[in-house]
């Protein structure tokens, strides 16, 4: 069923104050809990329940398509495999008879340390907006709702219900709030609220943000949704701009049956007497579970707009046209769905092949002394902790149940026709789940011993070794360091020491050390490449496809991150009664920061190899003040087709505040084949020239300005100066 949004009106105008109550938060859970949440159906009125299921990487909820992790499509620099990733995952959304995907995520990456990094984008404001707005025109086109989440400055786990974020305006604007600007202007159907305060204030109750600048300025029209159990004080919540809380019911309510409880308590049972618990002891004891993790979740046992929201309206301490306003926000929902086609066939075949596209193609090339392409005869000991497990994902909400997997090992079986040794040489990594009681040290270093000196008379006879490493990375938890968990480190020396070639494959959230890439001929960042892992990772090592990806975040090193200092990340409690984490760099997080510091790198922003050669040959700019465009011509000197990702940087020369040396301001994934050359146009608007000023919005001032074409944040190929005379720029539009 789909409502015309001209009925919507009469809809609320027909609703009693009770129904109105019922629809602007959710409902018990259906079919057996198989979804993430529900709005009541209002029978009188013609209107079904609607159902909502969890799915940054895939559709949580049965078995589904397990795609790459959204920093692995953040690293194809490619919006328009955002798009068929986004139409792929809307139509198993709909053929699973779901009406609203709670995904995107597109909070930036502050930290490398978050553990929901693998779940966002990358670093950069626009690069993020790109890539999550083209995922959401995906989605949507299949006659499912998006949500875009977690609105604003989310940016950590540790510590996510209680946290501040001490931002100002200016890198709110530039940083934090664009990627859902950009949201915004791709229709998205709702904007999920995060958990953590800004400013003091906790998101759901934050009027300034929710109300002046998502609704009013963004012209956003859709409703805001409480992530799952954030709203803290319904009253404030619903005043400040939260249209629909979630799940809308206490934990109690949720599992009605003995059994449900029982199952969810399992783990507890150390903290159990003999007898069965009660209500009460239930909800302390999943508070209790919850508070294990510093980003545990608050708030199981009521609504709080069950609780509050009435009695405020009583007394007309909540007014009835805000009332109505909140549910005519919720009823779009209804707009946006297309229930006549969930029987629809899903092309299995087509999606796994496009979930391969997507590892292959955000696969990072690190370094190559020219040992990759591998020859198909080429003899391969693969080794590592997981070698015959794919790595789906992380922890954490994002968890998909995949129709099939293909572990790295047998993608390299498939693919060579030389002979393939397989040796861990280490004890499995465990994954994570956020629905697991204890994720703690043995996730994040304590393993149990193994014998590696099978790996090492592996290593020692083939060709090449193929060490495949991983990180680990969860919801609700932050990685304690940026060192890859156990012994890997270690064993990647070993088998470096004692192999004739070697590459490592790292699997990674994010940022990771890499204290051995001195010692080893190639490595690859495959980050989390999801059911096709192995696929991918075959087709890449042996020269099929090119590596496509390039670094959608930067790689430093521990401690040299404008998050190292406490104060930053996670941040420590002052006067107040809760932890406050100090944005003191402002607009400089990620390349921003590193460049304007002058400090070094792992390996840049932007940076990516591929086995193809590219040259830059022109670059011009088009017009306009300041101009709407570059061209840029690419040439491919080798025998062999390879990807190059264009990025365009803007440089200003003598700002009027002070800015970083360069920002990224276009983008372009291209395929060139061998031996030829292609003339390339990237748009440019107006915000790429601009900064955000409290008093005058979007400015942008007279100067000049360098626009440069690169291959990474620190690899110019070409620059151009343009002088800019231009009065300030109040409604610059995102892209």
């Amino acid at each position: 069923m789909s409502t015309p949004p001209d009925r919507l009106d009469d809809l609320v105008e027909s609703m009693t104050r009770e129904e109105k109550l019922r629809l602007v938060r959710g409902t018990v859970l259906l079919d057996e809990g198989r979804a993430t949440g529900y709005l009541p159906s209002i029978d009188r009125l013609d209107l079904p329940s609607l159902k909502m299921v969890d799915g940054p990487l895939g559709v949580r909820l049965d078995e589904a398509t397990a795609f790459p992790a959204s920093i692995a499509l953040g690293a194809t620099f490619d919006p328009a495999l955002a798009t068929a990733f986004g139409e792929a995952i809307g139509a198993e959304t709909r053929a699973k008879g779901i009406d609203v995907l709670l995904a995107p995520g597109c909070n930036l990456i502050r930290t490398p340390h978050c553990g929901r990094n693998f779940e966002y984008y990358g670093e950069d404001p626009y690069h993020s907006g790109a890539l999550v707005s083209a995922t959401i025109e995906g989605i949507q086109s299949q006659g499912v709702g998006a949500t875009v989440k977690h609105y604003v400055a989310n940016n950590q786990e540790h510590d996510r219900t209680e946290v501040s974020a001490a931002v100002d305006s200016r890198a709110l604007r530039e940083l934090y709030c664009r990627p859902f600007e950009a949201a915004v202007n791709a229709d998205v159907a709702a904007v999920m609220a995060a958990y953590n305060r800004i400013n003091g204030t906790y998101a759901t109750e934050h009027e300034a943000l929710l109300t002046d600048v998502l609704k009013d300025e963004f012209g956003f029209d859709g409703p805001v949704m409480s992530d799952w159990y954030a709203v803290n004080n319904g009253l404030a919540a619903a005043r400040a701009g939260t249209d629909l809380e979630m799940p809308g019911v206490g934990v109690y309510e949720m599992l009605p049956t003995q059994s449900e409880r029982l199952t969810l308590l399992a783990p507890l049972d150390e903290w159990w007497p003999d007898s069965i618990p009660g209500p009460d002891a239930l909800v302390n004891a999943i508070a209790r579970r919850a508070s294990t993790s510093r980003g545990g979740i608050p708030n199981f046992s009521e609504s709080k707009f069950a609780a509050e929201l009435e009695a405020a309206l009583e007394t007309d301490s909540f007014s009835p046209e805000r009332l109505d306003a909140m549910v005519r926000r919720v009823l779009t929902l209804y707009t946006r769905g297309d229930r006549s086609n969930e029987s629809t066939g899903i092309n299995a075949n087509d999606h796994r092949s496009l979930a391969r596209t997507i590892a292959t193609r955000g696969t990072v090339l690190l370094k190559n002394d020219g040992v990759l392409p591998l020859s198909a005869d080429t003899d391969v000991a693969v080794i590592g902790p997981n070698v015959t497990t794919a790595k789906v994902g992380g922890g954490g909400s994002s968890e998909v149940n995949p129709s099939s997997t293909v572990d790295p090992a047998d993608g390299i079986r498939n693919r060579a026709s030389g002979s393939v040794t397989v040796a861990q040489g280490h004890p499995p990594i465990d994954d994570p789940s956020i629905f697991s009681i204890d994720i703690g040290s043995k996730f994040f270093g304590e393993t149990e011993s193994t014998d590696i000196q099978p790996a090492i008379d592996a290593a020692t006879a083939a060709d090449v070794a193929v060490v495949v490493v991983q990180d680990v990375a969860t919801e609700a938890r932050d990685r304690p360091s940026l060192e890859l968990p156990g012994e890997q480190n270690q064993l990647i020396q070993t088998i470096a020491a004692n192999a004739d070639r070697t590459v490592v494959v790292v699997q990674a959230s994010g940022p990771v050390a890499l204290p051995w890439i001195e010692s080893v001929n190639a490595t690859l960042c495959s980050w989390y490449p999801g059911q096709e892992a192995g696929s991918a990772l075959g087709a890449v090592l042996f020269g099929d496809v090119d590596p496509g990806g390039r670094l959608p975040v930067t790689f430093g090193r521990e401690g040299t991150y404008p998050t190292s200092a406490q104060t930053s990340y996670p941040g420590v409690s002052g006067n107040e009664n809760y932890p406050v984490a100090q944005y003191d760099e402002d607009v400089f997080i990620g390349y921003r920061w590193f460049d304007d510091h002058e400090r070094s790198v792992q390996f840049p922003f932007g940076h990516g190899l591929s086995y193809a050669q590219f040259e830059y040959r022109s670059l011009s700019l088009g017009e306009g003040n300041p101009p709407e465009s570059a061209t840029v011509t690419v040439s491919n000197t080798a025998d062999r087709s390879g990807r190059e990702v264009i990025q365009l940087y803007v440089e200003p020369e003598d700002p009027a505040v002070d800015r970083p040396p360069r920002e990224l301001a276009g983008f372009m994934s291209v395929e060139l084949p061998a031996n030829t050359e292609h003339t390339y146009t990237i748009d440019l608007d107006e915000r790429a020239f601009a900064y955000y000023d409290d008093e005058n919005g979007w400015t942008i001032d007279d100067g000049s300005v360098t626009v440069a074409v690169a291959r990474s944040s620190r690899n110019t190929q070409l620059r151009t100066e343009t002088v800019i005379s231009a009065e300030q720029s109040e409604d610059a539009e995102p892209r």
